[in-house]
């Protein structure tokens, strides 16, 4: 996979979510962070953190992939 070119975060964050979109009308279902992020051109550690600064700011981007098998209470 090529890594894309260093862009503000703003930017970025921009590319993930016209990519989220695009990614549901194409496929009719949300993108796991790794097929996100190879859309994007960055990791999948990057793009999590995006995610996640994104949730934070109101925006909620869904993803699909395997759920933690960690306690959601006690994290074990």
């Amino acid at each position: 996979m090529k890594r894309a070119a260093w862009k503000p975060a703003a930017e970025r964050r921009n590319d993930l979510l016209r990519t989220h979109r695009a990614w549901i009308a194409e496929y009719g279902e949300e993108p796991s962070v790794r097929e996100l992020a190879g859309a994007v051109g960055i990791s999948p550690s990057t793009a999590s953190l995006h995610l996640t600064r994104m949730r934070e700011d109101g925006i909620d981007i869904g993803t699909r992939g395997v759920r933690s098998r960690r306690c959601p209470h006690c994290g074990h």
